[in-house]
């Protein structure tokens, strides 16, 4: 007994100089990633050294910072859409304007040290829409024709693949394919078209939230050159430079572009005889 009440002066000593704990923040999910139209949990865990009823504000950071919930009310577009469990904040139906990084602060004014924080990232998922394409429809065998496939509503962006008359076309697997897939920007390029590559193309968008999408097929027609048609336009032009080049010559040849050619109706010009008035008026003028 004697030794116990010894060490009991001690063991007060020590409760009485142990640290307290001073008030922290966490979260468990630092970064939330939610489909769009569904709700959106933001955690926010506290712990506090003496203050029973500490300051709760959320934030989101932007260009300015803004008010999401402060002095118990929700604020701005937040209003009447979200809710409030001790420190964590539930968003219903967010959208894209939702999409951010938000900050969670506790303010205890009775703790050694008064404010703690933790941030939290907010992404919201956008399923495909359908997408935009850009098929010709119609090309000349050995040109180079690009099919365009383009989605820029998705988050995280959409792959993209073709399909010719409802197949899929197979990314080439040699440098020496005649066209080229790019998933990434939705585009297919031939390198020379041929006959064969004439079909119906079409282009399928996903990005793994929601259901790929599909825009509406196009028909694509590759015809041969026309040789008859092309010899028929060089013999065109060629009389075209001949005729020029014959008239040239010939106005040439008859000094049409000679400096001193002026025309017939100037050659056997006569300026007009002086009036005696005027010549008498000049000498009364020098007089």
């Amino acid at each position: 007994m004697e030794g116990t009440s010894l060490y009991l002066p001690i063991v007060i000593l020590l409760m009485q100089c142990s640290p307290s704990v001073p008030v922290t923040v966490s979260t468990n999910r630092h970064k939330v990633e939610v489909r769009e139209f569904s709700d959106a949990v933001l955690s926010c865990m506290f712990r506090t050294e003496k203050d029973q009823n500490p300051r709760i504000e959320w934030k989101k950071k932007g260009k300015d910072v803004s008010f999401v919930y402060y002095n118990g009310h929700f604020r701005g577009p937040f209003e009447g859409r979200a809710t409030i469990d001790g420190a964590t904040v539930t968003l219903h139906r967010v959208t894209q304007e939702d999409a951010g990084e938000y900050r969670c602060e506790i303010s205890a004014p009775l703790d050694s040290v008064s404010l703690g924080e933790t941030n939290v990232t907010l992404k919201v998922l956008v399923p495909p829409h359908t997408p935009s394409c850009e098929i010709p429809s119609s090309a000349v065998t050995g040109s180079v024709v690009q099919l365009r496939c383009r989605d820029q509503q998705s988050i995280p962006p959409a792959t993209y693949s073709w399909f010719k008359d409802n197949q899929p076309i197979s990314p080439p697997r040699h440098a020496n394919a005649t066209y080229l897939i790019n998933s990434h920007t939705g585009v297919l390029e031939f390198k020379a078209v041929a006959k064969e590559d004439t079909g119906r193309y079409s282009c399928l968008a996903s990005n793994g939230v929601g259901s790929p999408k599909m825009c509406e097929g196009k028909h694509m027609t590759i015809e041969d050159v026309n040789i008859t048609a092309v010899v028929a336009a060089v013999v065109v032009v060629c009389l075209v430079v001949l005729v020029c080049g014959c008239g040239g010559f010939l106005l040439h040849r008859n000094g049409f572009f000679t400096p001193g050619h002026r025309g017939r109706s100037n050659v056997n010009y006569i300026p007009p005889p002086q009036e005696p008035q005027d010549f008498k008026h000049t000498q009364s003028f020098m007089l």
